[in-house]
C-alpha cells in the first residue's frame, strides 16, 4: 500500500497541529546545526594530517630502477 498525496497532506497537518509551527522550525534549526557539526568533525581530521614518517637511520636506501636508453642506429633520422 502506498501513500497518496491526500494521505501525506493529512499526516503533515496532524504533525503541524501536534507540534506547532514554531516547534517544527526549531527542530529543523537543530537538525541543520547537527549537520554542520558533523561536517566540521569530518573535515577536522583532514586539516591535521599525520606528519610524514622519516626512514630509520639503519634502513637501506630505496631501490632505484635503471633507466633504459636507446642508441641511434645507422638508418635512424635525427632532426
Amino acid at each position: 500500500m502506498s501513500l497518496g498525496p491526500w494521505q501525506l497532506l493529512i499526516i503533515a497537518l496532524i504533525i503541524l497541529v501536534l507540534f506547532g509551527r514554531g516547534r517544527i522550525s526549531e527542530m529543523m534549526g537543530d537538525f541543520g546545526k547537527g549537520i554542520r557539526s558533523f561536517k566540521a568533525g569530518m573535515n577536522e581530521g583532514e586539516e591535521n594530517p599525520a606528519p610524514p614518517r622519516l626512514p630509520a637511520a639503519d634502513a637501506p636506501p630505496p631501490a632505484v630502477e635503471p633507466v633504459q636508453t636507446t642508441t641511434a642506429r645507422p638508418g635512424d633520422r635525427t632532426e
